[in-house]
């Protein structure tokens, strides 16, 4: 058997970054991520370059920026030829390759250079698809009730415990399948799996068990409201709403199925490493696992639900990274200040499994940080969402976990934060003459960016709101969807 590495990738769908035990939030309970932590590195400044969940995929399955894979919002739904792709570079090199759970990609089946995929997609239905889990479900339930007669929208801030027993639950299910692969793997092969939970994603429909841990747990934050959110003050009776002022009770219950589902998750978690451990020890022991999610869920902060901001809610993510216990070159236990990105996914499996960078990837192996050879490394993450919903907060930001610059594009707005010292974004500093060099340094950055890629957001060294509309794709998207004809 070969001695390369056996990979992981672990996503959930919309986990904040502040959502894990390591990170240090105060209700929130994340033993198996915290013990993989200790084992291996947390990367608190991670970010998630355009925060939804199509465009986010795309970056961790091509490991490019979002200029280059062509998604700059939630779009675009063709079939389309990347030059090289996570999954179809590691099965070249001999990987036995699986996708487990959401993937999000268009078309549905698509194999991206997976051999094998078992998919849950909540409820994305184009065509005669159906997912694998809801064949599942309709199998194995156990009396004449739906998947969704819990009556909780995909995108609401409502939530309720689960009214599914606990194993027909979709994450029970995801973990099962991960299990499943591990179980019927050809033996001869490393394996690379892609195990990706729909959760903690709403609804906020935690099991009763996950729901009751936190339900009356009195730790578990009030939302932030910002000095600048007093536009946002509003209640919209839509339970979809992006923008509402929920009350405490009903943001603390919202919170409560969150929190509930992350924990599941995480015991799920649990599940697949118990068992990897229990089929073979070695097979663990020589297994690099990475923790991630696509983007984060304002969870009603600034009175903002689900994602596509700028704001750490939505775009700062969980980053784990476990090595394999057979490399003794590596500090453990370490939380390193570098920004990182979902591009840099791709770069570090491929380092790991000592297979070449192809030259289209734009992300960094962390595992150069890892080994003290980060010279050179990113000053800055810039991420950006066309619409947020609403034209007009259509945004792009930069930042490198201590400070954030944010410029709406269409209507040339800007806000800045000092992270450090305000990590919930509470004091908006744009207007205060003493952050008026740091503001200007990071829009020139911004500025640089896009002139460089040839966005006309970014002309002469200055941004340039785009009154009549900004891109939201860029001209590679056309590139691959003409490569894949």
């Amino acid at each position: 058997m070969s001695e390369r590495p056996n990979l992981l990738l672990i996503t959930t769908d919309q986990q904040r970054g502040d959502c894990l035990g390591c990170d240090g939030h105060p209700a929130l309970e994340t033993p198996y991520l915290d013990e993989l932590a200790e084992r291996g590195a947390h990367f608190p400044h991670a970010y998630t370059s355009v925060p939804s969940c199509t465009p986010a995929r795309a970056g961790i399955i091509t490991g490019m920026d979002q200029w280059n894979h062509g998604r700059l919002t939630m779009t675009g739904s063709h079939p389309l030829e990347y030059p090289a792709t996570l999954p179809g570079e590691l099965a070249a090199a001999g990987y036995h390759t699986q996708a487990v759970g959401k993937m999000h990609h268009a078309p549905q089946r698509r194999l991206y250079g997976f051999h094998h995929m078992v998919l849950d997609e909540s409820g994305r239905r184009v065509g005669n698809f159906i997912s694998d889990y809801h064949l599942f479900f309709e199998q194995h339930k156990e009396g004449a009730y739906g998947y969704r007669d819990h009556s909780i929208d995909w995108n609401s801030w409502m939530a309720r415990p689960s009214h599914l027993p606990e194993h027909l639950h979709p994450t029970h299910w995801t973990a099962s399948e991960g299990i499943k692969f591990l179980q019927q793997r050809d033996p001869t092969k490393p394996f690379f799996m892609w195990l990706s939970f729909a959760r903690p994603h709403s609804p906020y429909d935690a099991p009763q068990a996950y729901w009751d841990m936190y339900i009356n747990n009195d730790n578990i934050p009030k939302a932030a409201v910002g000095d600048w959110a007093g536009e946002f003050d509003k209640k919209i009776a839509d339970v979809n709403a992006p923008r509402s002022h929920r009350s405490d009770v009903e943001t603390h219950r919202g919170r409560a199925g969150y929190y509930g589902n992350i924990t599941f998750i995480d015991h799920q978690i649990g599940r697949v490493l118990y068992e990897l451990r229990r089929h073979d020890p070695h097979t663990y022991s020589n297994t690099l696992i990475i923790f991630t999610s696509d983007h984060g869920d304002m969870m009603g902060d600034h009175h903002h639900w689900r994602k596509t901001y700028a704001y750490e809610g939505s775009a700062r993510i969980p980053f784990i990274v476990k090595y394999p216990d057979t490399w003794r070159d590596v500090a453990r236990g370490e939380k390193y200040d570098h920004p990182v990105e979902l591009r840099d996914v791709m770069p570090t499996l491929l380092d790991a499994a000592g297979v070449d960078i192809p030259e289209s990837v734009d992300g960094r192996s962390l595992l150069d940080i890892a080994r003290g050879d980060d010279e050179g490394w990113r000053a800055f993450v810039q991420g950006e969402h066309t619409s947020c919903y609403t034209r007009e907060h259509g945004m792009q930001y930069v930042t490198d976990g201590h400070e954030k610059y944010i410029w709406f594009h269409h209507t040339g707005k800007e806000q800045f934060f000092n992270l450090d010292d305000d990590p919930l974004e509470c004091c908006e500093l744009s207007q205060d003459p003493a952050y008026e060099a740091r503001i200007a340094m990071w829009r020139r950055r911004l500025a640089e960016v896009n002139e460089n890629r040839g966005d006309p957001r970014g002309q002469n060294g200055e941004l340039v709101p785009q009154v009549d509309g900004a891109l939201s794709l860029s001209p590679n998207y056309q590139k691959w969807k003409d490569a894949a004809q």
